[in-house]
């Protein structure tokens, strides 16, 4: 399931193999529900300017989207081959915690996040942002197929969450 054209795949690719040491550090530290400070923007411009995106243009709240998709990237890395919904299972995330990560909204899913992303870390399982970035991106939107394009990657997710863990408990 590879995008390789896809602005997830070359942000993956600058953020986890190009991007020096300071860069990679600075958003992994960085916070997306606050102010980004100079550093953070800097290294967030050349991740979004190597993917071929054109962050000029965007609105605070674009800025906010992909500084926390680069955050997350730079946590856990990007694996294009799963599903999110069999990765979170895979990693053992309890249900309570994915049901809360997919009704969090706004500034409750930017606080949520990388806490989920830095428990996949910790078991070794890295998400797939082609799911993932897709949701990030609509989360919060105020228009009405972003709302519908947003409920469509959460049941996906949560589909194959629960899939994963009826297999696992057949097993």
């Amino acid at each position: 399931m590879s995008e390789p054209s896809s602005p997830y795949t070359a942000l993956a690719s600058h953020i986890l193999h190009k991007a020096d040491p300071g860069e990679k550090a600075a958003l992994a530290r960085l916070s997306p529900d606050q102010p980004l400070r100079p550093h953070e923007i800097a290294a967030l411009s050349r991740a979004l300017l190597s993917a071929d995106l054109a962050p000029e243009t965007w609105r605070p709240e674009t800025w906010r989207r992909w500084a926390l998709i680069a955050h997350g990237m730079a946590l856990a890395g990007h694996d294009g081959a799963g599903r999110l919904g069999s990765q979170l299972a895979r990693a053992g995330v309890a249900e309570s915690r994915v049901t809360k990560l997919l009704t969090a909204r706004g500034d409750a899913f930017t606080q949520l996040l990388p806490r989920v992303l830095r428990l996949l870390a910790s078991k070794d399982v890295r998400p797939n942002w082609y799911d993932l970035g897709p949701l990030v991106l609509t989360q919060d939107s105020a228009e009405r197929d972003g709302i519908q394009e947003a409920e469509q990657i959460r049941l996906r997710i949560a589909g194959m969450y629960f899939s994963e863990q009826a297999r696992k408990a057949a097993a």
